[in-house]
């Protein structure tokens, strides 16, 4: 904290110094803006990963830079940025010649949820989050104990609506076993890098089992959406508690047996457990239902004493007509001109294509109605082109 780094762009190169007395040369890569007396410095590479775009602050009171930790997935450098100020403690960062899925990010420096992990980590921080056109619908967390049917509804979602419906993959720090593939049945990583991502905020649920990580990122729950499907999360009551305190907008489905004595009576129908395993599964379910009836975690309890009808007043909790079923829209990239000058006009974004061949092409981009937001996406933007005169 208080290096000095090893560029000057923008205002900053007149009248300030990098703490050592001597002037520092811009990189034609670096953009500044300011909010208040901070100078947030978008460029290089990010100090805990090369892979991802640098960010710096200037204090101009106390004339020192710092690195703040940098939370979410970021945006890969590339030839230049425009970085704009928006309200409510957002910057808009606008790749040049980048693909149409990687083109718009937004830095947030001052949501609260960048207040809250300010307070919870005790340091500076800041987050990325990509910005996609359109909104999307509400991933589904379900959770229940073991042998309650909740595995049973998900498949009958999931077969009487394939296209609507989709799974993360889940990451895991474990071997991989025979004939299991990566990023099919989970995304097979190394301990330290797990470790290291669980640290950076980029996981919205994660366990310790038998030595080995588990847990759910953030990013393999919005690719589910990106795809245009509704994502569903099968997790234990601990798991929802954590996806609960995240920034995850989703809804929480408890799924309970009509009694203990009938959910003995289906454990014991399976079959596939010893006397004692499923002593320890009626101990912890006891344990779960009572959590999630009176945690506060789930907007919606379901109780299966009879399948189908719980099954029908799944779908009426998720809004589903049996008539007209809704599928969800892919997300559609952003495709900007290679070279470009953006403006801002209240809650629109002027992008005007410049250089040689031009054919007067504008973007408009409207963030009158984004949500959502880091670690995840920035849902809502509203895209249109026009020709400009």
């Amino acid at each position: 904290m208080g290096e000095a780094p090893a560029f000057f762009v923008d205002h900053l190169e007149n009248g300030y110094t990098n703490g050592f007395g001597v002037k520092s040369e811009p990189k034609n890569r670096d953009t500044s803006v300011q909010i208040g007396d901070r100078s947030f410095v978008i460029g290089g590479n990010h100090e805990g990963n090369p892979l991802f775009l640098g960010v710096q602050i200037h204090d101009k009171i106390t004339n020192k830079w710092s690195s703040p930790t940098v939370l979410g997935t970021g945006p890969k450098p590339c030839k230049g940025y425009s970085a704009i100020v928006l309200p409510k403690g957002r910057i808009l960062v606008i790749k040049k010649g980048s693909a149409s899925d990687d083109s718009i990010w937004f830095l947030e420096v001052d949501t609260p949820f960048i207040r809250e992990q300010n307070k919870l980590l005790g340091r500076e921080v800041v987050a990325w989050s990509k910005g996609v056109r359109g909104n999307a619908e509400k991933p589904i967390v379900i959770s229940g104990p073991s042998g309650v049917g909740k595995g049973t509804l998900i498949s009958m979602l999931m077969k009487e609506f394939p296209s609507m419906f989709g799974f993360s993959v889940s990451h895991t720090t474990r071997a991989p076993r025979c004939m299991e593939k990566n990023g099919v049945h989970y995304h097979f990583t190394d301990k330290t890098v797990m470790e290291k991502e669980i640290k950076d905020g980029k996981f919205l649920e994660f366990a310790s089992v038998h030595g080995n990580l588990y847990g759910t990122s953030i990013e393999s729950v919005e690719v589910v959406t990106d795809s245009g499907k509704r994502c569903i999360l099968d997790i234990d009551v601990q798991g929802a508690r954590s996806v609960k305190a995240s920034s995850l907008d989703a809804i929480f489905i408890f799924v309970c047996p009509p009694s203990m004595k009938e959910l003995e009576d289906r454990l014991r129908a399976r079959g596939t457990e010893t006397e004692e395993q499923i002593q320890k599964r009626l101990r912890n379910a006891e344990a779960e239902i009572k959590a999630g009836k009176s945690s506060g975690i789930f907007e919606h309890i379901l109780y299966n004493d009879n399948l189908e009808e719980c099954y029908k007043n799944l779908k009426n909790l998720l809004g589903i007509n049996d008539l007209a079923p809704v599928n969800g829209v892919e997300v559609e990239g952003i495709d900007l001109p290679k070279e470009h000058t953006v403006t801002k006009m209240d809650d629109k974004i002027l992008i005007q294509e410049t250089g040689e061949g031009t054919k007067n092409k504008m973007i408009v981009l409207d963030l009158s109605s984004i949500n959502g937001g880091a670690p995840g996406r920035t849902r809502g933007i509203v895209l249109d082109t026009v020709k400009s005169s």
